[in-house]
């Protein structure tokens, strides 16, 4: 027997019942207390961290995962919350600390986390204006406001968020093989094997995997070698577009990168702005690491000729200290983000397109979060010459720490520090099979992190592994990272008998 209309209608004489596991006018007392404990036990967990890491394996942590019954609930959110404890906060990788330097991670500002209580309770959808309203227009605003950042006409550039530089530097090179689509007068998938991508050899994977997901072959991304400084080396990127415009290829975009994830080298920007004009390729800079450069007080000439670009991608969520996920992609002539529109009567008609301010019909996403939000509030409460001043903490802690490193005998920097990352070679004073070596440093890495004493990375260059310092922490003090890198070498000379054997050179 099916259920009447009566039994679902609440009485106009009696108050509605409610379910307090749903956010709704009547549970906001729930909702409150439910919020407070989580924000109390974050807070908490925080300030009483003393290390970067409690160094986890991942056997440990899925031993206790997998026993955990999902389909057996704990019944309330306070016995959720403890149960945490075990599987993910005490073992959490915490990035505020000083003695992480590992990755792209940066600390957040306390507005941009009090902006996600907005984001998450309001839940709000940026596809469309009456999902979205307010937030439609804060999100345009800010684009605007990083357009003229980069020296492009807000009138006439636009952008959009995204989930971060590898949805970024997608959505760009979209947009640069429609464009070198029409300019050849042919049709997907006809021309797709001329088309050619050139970036550093050290550029960001993202790029590779964009020309995949375009349909370009594996031979279409092509990785022009870097120079003493690890930036793209025009000269050779000179050579080879003439190579490959006698046979008969056709540049389909110039990518260069401001920041590189290794070694935070900035390519010749002004350089090859040229070279892509003089080509008719597409300019996209990957500024998803550099980007705080633009709203720095010392050293945005840096980015000298980013202007000339056709698109840039910029994480606010590295270099403007946002939570994740927080990028954008910016477009100097909006026109060109007509190559990702599309219309659909049930969502965002053509008919109101005229109109109606609809984020998506620029954005790869359909429903996507109220991103924005969090760096508006950041904007709002602090300004941007007080991130542009962290950031520059960063490269000025990073520089002071590349003399530190240039006075130790056993360490060597393998580039110049150019931003805020430091790529270090252990050298003990004897001589190890590069295999040896290599393990060596591989080692010293996961001791510092076994330990909990700090977390760096390693990368691999010239087929030796080295370690890798990426600083994104005002907060730090110089001696504690200066602490580190005696971690490095204690650890080091501690390892090296292990690595050492009768047939080594001496």
């Amino acid at each position: 027997m099916g259920t009447s209309l009566e039994t679902l209608r609440p009485s106009p004489f009696e108050p509605r019942a409610h379910d307090d596991a749903l956010l709704c006018a009547e549970s906001i007392d729930h909702y409150r207390h439910v919020s407070q404990a989580a924000l109390n036990k974050a807070a908490t967990m925080l300030a009483a961290t003393d290390a970067p890491t409690t160094g986890p394996e991942p056997a440990e942590l899925r031993e206790q995962i997998d026993a955990i019954d999902l389909e057996t609930p704990l019944g309330s959110s306070a016995a959720a919350f403890a149960e945490l404890d075990g599987i993910y906060l005490r073992d959490a990788v915490y990035f505020h600390h000083p003695k992480y330097a590992a990755h792209l991670n940066c600390p957040v500002t306390i507005p941009a986390v009090a902006a996600e209580t907005f984001v998450t309770g309001l839940n709000t959808s940026m596809d469309t204006f009456d999902q979205s309203a307010g937030a439609t227009l804060i999100e345009r605003k800010l684009m605007e406001w990083t357009a003229e950042l980069l020296g492009f006409s807000a009138a006439r550039a636009d952008g959009v968020f995204t989930s971060g530089g590898t949805q970024s530097n997608l959505q760009a090179l979209l947009i640069a093989r429609n464009q070198a689509m029409t300019e050849l007068g042919t049709s997907l998938p006809d021309g797709l094997a001329r088309l050619r991508i050139y970036t550093s050899a050290d550029a960001h994977f993202s790029i590779a995997n964009a020309a995949m997901l375009l349909g370009l072959g594996p031979e279409a991304v092509v990785a022009v070698p870097t120079d003493s400084n690890r930036q793209m080396n025009a000269a050779a990127l000179t050579t080879q577009l003439e190579h490959d415009l006698a046979h008969g290829l056709e540049p389909m975009a110039i990518c260069a990168t401001a920041g590189t994830t290794d070694f935070g080298a900035i390519d010749p920007l002004e350089t090859l702005a040229e070279i892509a004009c003089g080509t008719g390729a597409w300019f996209h800079v990957d500024a998803a690491y550099g980007c705080g450069l633009l709203i720095s007080t010392q050293y945005q000439h840096r980015l000298a000729g980013i202007a000339a670009a056709d698109s840039v991608t910029v994480d606010y969520h590295k270099s403007f200290f946002q939570p994740i996920g927080s990028s954008a992609l910016i477009l100097r002539d909006k026109a060109a983000l007509n190559a990702v529109t599309h219309y659909a009567e049930y969502l965002n008609p053509r008919s109101t397109a005229t109109h109606t301010p609809n984020q998506v019909d620029k954005s790869l996403q359909t429903t996507r979060r109220f991103d924005a939000l969090k760096l508006w509030i950041t904007l709002r409460s602090l300004g941007a010459t007080r991130l542009g001043t962290m950031f520059d903490r960063v490269v000025e802690l990073a520089e002071a720490l590349g003399d530190e490193v240039a006075l130790r005998s056993d360490l060597r920097l393998a580039a110049p520090v150019q931003l805020s990352t430091l790529v270090i070679g252990f050298e003990p004073g004897q001589r190890l099979p590069i295999a040896r070596a290599n393990a060596l440093t591989d080692a010293i890495r996961q001791r510092l992190y076994e330990r909990g004493q700090a977390m760096i990375a390693a990368t691999t260059v010239d087929e030796r592994r080295l370690l890798k310092l990426t600083l994104l922490n005002p907060n730090a003090s110089l001696d504690e990272l200066i602490e580190i890198i005696d971690l490095i070498s204690h650890t080091g000379h501690e390892l090296v008998s292990e690595f050492t054997g009768v047939d080594d050179e001496p």
